[in-house]
């Protein structure tokens, strides 16, 4: 498994830590756009999908990462909205997060090799609608400082932040599953409620 993590990231052109002193791994070819087949789909209607999906209330975080070494000159940090993150494991401390195959910004996240999640709070709604759109300067007019291993952005006024390497990518459907090692993580002790989303809308947690 580590193996084939290794083989992506490098086809992707992401800085990886491992390496084979004998033969190095050949790059293999970007996963393919689908998981199932066509005729394997259940006959299910998208909007249906996602209202009752839209059930499931989440939290909201912005994943960032450094100008990778190959971006050209001028290239910025990374950034995108993400509610699809999760704690996936202690014992090695790994965390999860989903992106779309069709992300202009997870190719430049996956050169980088790193990243930071910031775990955004209950007034940081205009911040997480800053990072969903596409094509814009989304760090025009941020205050961030750098996430002490990685060096991706640390967004002011987040309650949580995860400093990560990219550990694995997986392929899922029209998406990627990325799994991080966690090299640094810290919160903020003020006891800052969460933002929340639920069906399509942002809320936040009353206590």
């Amino acid at each position: 498994m580590a193996a084939t993590a290794v083989r992506y990231l490098r086809s992707v052109g992401a800085r990886t830590t491992t390496a084979s002193v004998d033969t190095p791994p050949q790059a293999l070819p970007r996963p393919q756009l689908r998981a199932v087949g066509d005729d394997e789909r259940a006959p299910l209607d998208r909007g249906e999908f996602r209202r009752v999906l839209g059930n499931f209330a989440t939290g909201v975080t912005v994943i960032t990462a450094p100008p990778a070494g190959d971006a050209g000159e001028g290239a910025g940090p990374a950034g995108f909205a993400c509610q699809s993150f999760a704690s996936l494991s202690l014992d090695p401390p790994l965390v999860s997060f989903m992106v779309a195959r069709t992300s202009t910004t997870w190719p430049r996240i996956a050169r980088a090799g790193v990243f930071c999640v910031n775990i955004l709070g209950a007034d940081q709604g205009d911040l997480c609608r800053a990072f969903a759109v596409s094509g814009a300067d989304k760090f025009a007019g941020v205050a961030y400082d750098a996430a002490p291993v990685s060096g991706s952005p640390r967004l002011a006024g987040a309650p949580a932040w995860v400093d990560c390497t990219i550990q694995a990518v997986h392929t899922g459907g029209d998406h990627l599953i990325v799994v991080g090692r966690v090299d640094a993580l810290g919160a903020t002790e003020d006891d800052a409620d969460p933002l929340l989303f639920h069906r399509g809308a942002f809320g936040r947690f009353t206590r």
